[in-house]
């Protein structure tokens, strides 16, 4: 395991991410009598911690401290910097200070496990200082300590779990596709053409996408990427651009058809909820692993590498998949359950350890699944198992991130069976949001550092 401090740039994923569904919002713009918030782009809070973060031992004191950026003497002098620190421990306090000092946070955790420090600036009133109008705007620092943990462990997957994934690939076996997809140019320019895919799939839909081939693409000549999303019910639209020297495959996760009008994708989303619950919440589908929303959205990324793999231009050896968030998740699907997939991307994955709450206890955020065994089989850290040889780069796991929580990540890390991996550690992230400058820690298994 190796530090390195440095800056660190906002992925697509973390793009994508922001412009979901599920983007932190904040709708007043307004104050009082229609005066226009002031916003402040420059202003940031900086966190740094006594040791490297990931280094404490059980009780050692974890000493964290904050300061404001950017601002000047009169706009610090009326704020205040609000803290709240939670952990695996169940142990929760806050407190404030004013932002025109160092704010200094102590504590510790007594066994294996991770300690947050979440910190917003505030004003007198308790209201959040903002950075401009948009998705991730309050001015916050999302930090994390851990004790030893790579010594954390899952808690137990089921006995049945590769019988389980035989059965439902035979499922998709029973479905023929080559031959009876639908494939329709949308747009054709110098760099390429565009094409809408609609690809026979087991489930309820099937597999839909925009595959981008390069101008001039020879047979056997290019590596394959699918690409997954996050989470949300948003219509997918045609790629801006053609990635250059490579067959792409932006998969949508839910078998939505494409190209259709506004009345057709109100409809759509609403069809794929449950009741009260947003699409894969419902407890009731989520009792049996083969009627939950998951089963589908798996077998539709599974049908999305077999038809990436039939295409003529792929050259046979090299399949990439990639994805933030949901799509992390459907990235260690895609890596587990098809060895041919040789480099796997997963940014922030959504349901880690997803019974590390009701188990082990563990810090979770408040938007999350209710855990009920049966989503054991979707799991990545029970997907890690199964990647044995996949290239696997875990490329950001944020220290302060609740969505996707850090302890699961590093379950999810431990248990990677292949030696070809890596993760990425940034201190101050949430799920949304990156600081402009951070400490950054990587895990590689080779032990190998990475600028």
């Amino acid at each position: 395991m190796n530090r390195l401090i440095g800056p660190f740039a906002g992925s697509p994923a973390l793009k994508h991410w922001r412009s979901g569904l599920f983007g932190v919002l904040f709708a007043a713009a307004t104050v009082a009598g229609g005066t226009e918030m002031a916003y402040h782009p420059d202003v940031e809070i900086l966190g740094e911690t006594n040791r490297s973060a990931l280094s404490y031992q059980p009780g050692e004191e974890m000493v964290y401290t904050f300061r404001v950026n950017g601002a000047g003497p009169a706009e610090a002098a009326k704020w205040f910097l609000q803290y709240t620190r939670r952990g695996d421990d169940g142990v929760s306090s806050s407190g404030k200070a004013p932002a025109s000092e160092p704010l200094t946070v102590k504590t510790s955790l007594k066994q294996p496990g991770f300690v947050s420090v979440e910190v917003r600036l505030v004003d007198a009133d308790g209201k959040p200082v903002l950075r401009n109008e948009r998705n991730s705007s309050r001015i916050a620092y999302y930090a994390g300590t851990a004790v030893a943990p790579e010594t954390l462990a899952d808690c137990g997957e089921p006995a049945d779990f590769d019988a389980f994934w035989t059965r439902q690939k035979a499922r998709l076996a029973a479905v023929p596709f080559l031959g009876k997809a639908e494939c329709k140019p949308v747009r054709s320019d110098k760099s390429g053409t565009v094409y809408a895919v609609s690809i026979p799939c087991a489930g309820p839909r099937p597999a839909t996408g925009y595959l981008c081939v390069p101008a001039n693409a020879k047979e056997k000549s290019l590596p394959a990427r699918i690409v997954f999303f996050g989470y949300g019910e948003r219509r997918q639209t045609v790629p801006a651009g053609i990635p250059r020297g490579e067959l792409t495959l932006y998969l949508n996760a839910h078998g939505q058809e494409l190209g259709r009008d506004d009345a057709y994708y109100k409809d759509f989303f609403k069809s794929i909820r449950s009741g009260k619950y947003s699409y894969a919440f419902d407890p009731e589908e989520n009792k049996d692993p083969e009627k939950c929303f998951f089963n589908g959205m798996v077998l539709r990324a599974l049908r999305g590498l077999e038809y990436l793999k039939s295409r003529p231009e792929w050259n046979g050896k090299d399949l990439t998949a990639a994805g933030g968030s949901q799509g992390g998740l459907q990235t260690m699907w895609a890596a587990a359950l098809d060895p041919q997939v040789t480099v796997a991307k997963p940014s922030i994955t959504w349901c880690c350890d997803m019974a590390g709450t009701a188990k082990a206890k563990r810090l979770h955020g408040s938007w999350r699944i209710r855990y009920l065994p049966a989503l054991d089989y979707y799991d990545p850290v029970f997907m890690a198992k199964r990647i044995k040889n996949a290239q696997v780069e875990i490329t950001r796991a944020g220290l302060g991130d609740y969505t996707c929580p850090p302890s699961g990540l590093a379950i999810c890390y431990r248990n990677l069976a292949t030696p070809k991996k890596s993760i990425r550690w940034v201190q101050g992230s949430n799920h949304g949001f990156v600081p402009r400058k951070s400490e950054v820690i990587v895990w590689r298994a080779d032990g190998a550092k990475k600028n």
